[in-house]
């Protein structure tokens, strides 16, 4: 009797999985159907060419950048109040040139030495 109950439990089981697969396989069927009786993507004319301005591709401004001491205050007991402090942590850059690497210098990684020992 046991055998037959774990029969019907193996037969259950394999029934229930076949009947997800067809849900599965008819679900897959049923989008396809619907995705190709939608509209396509619109054709827009292209895009007007960016500005030679020097900007990145995201309209973003490139500039370099330096860092804007903290004012100090007159006497060393007074305190600077936060409309005494500049805006921003940096100010522009007078010089504006590209950075360029250095023959001595090995970048951003390592000390800048050589290499050899």
């Amino acid at each position: 009797m046991a055998a037959s109950d774990a029969a019907w439990g193996v037969a259950g089981a394999l029934v229930a999985g076949l009947v997800v697969a067809g849900f599965l396989v008819w679900a897959i069927r049923l989008g396809i159907k619907v995705r190709g009786r939608e509209q396509g993507p619109s054709r827009t004319s292209p895009r007007p060419p960016h500005p030679d301005s020097g900007d990145g591709p995201d309209m973003s401004a490139h500039e370099r950048r330096e860092p804007d001491e903290v004012p100090r205050a007159a006497d060393e007991s007074e305190r600077l109040t936060p409309h005494q402090l500049h805006p921003g942590g940096s100010r522009r850059s007078e010089d504006q040139g590209r950075p360029r690497w250095n023959s001595g210098s090995s970048g951003s990684s390592g000390s800048g030495g050589s290499g050899a020992n």
